[in-house]
């Protein structure tokens, strides 16, 4: 997942969804982890004002899957890439297309640079 550079680590919904209003843009997303299930993560997408989150999980078989709209099928994908790169297409079961990464570095997201003390 560290390769991944919209993934934001172990940050808040709060934050989140901070960090996506401020930059204002329909499509704008990020991965976090879930606060509420361990091991798995959170697809933050911007929306008219309002942030929608989707659960991504890998599965026993190490692929990598999305919540979606009911009644969508549910894909399975062999790298969280290939899953991001899928929904930034339209009419994929999220609100709207992934169109704007918000992006961390390394160090934010290994929390490098806070002290522990």
């Amino acid at each position: 997942m560290d390769s991944v550079t919209v993934y934001h680590g172990n940050i808040s919904r709060e934050t989140g969804e901070r960090l996506l209003l401020a930059t204002g843009l329909d499509g704008s997303y990020l991965l976090r982890d879930s606060e509420t299930v361990p091991g798995v993560y959170c697809l933050c997408v911007l929306f008219q004002g309002y942030v929608y989150t989707y659960r991504v999980s890998k599965t026993e078989t190490g692929s990598w899957s999305a919540e979606t709209a009911p009644g969508v099928h549910k894909r399975f994908f062999r790298k969280i890439k290939n899953l991001i790169t899928a929904f930034q297409k339209p009419d994929q079961g999220i609100v709207i297309p992934l169109q704007y990464p918000v992006e961390t570095t390394s160090a934010a997201r290994d929390g490098a640079g806070v002290s522990p003390y």
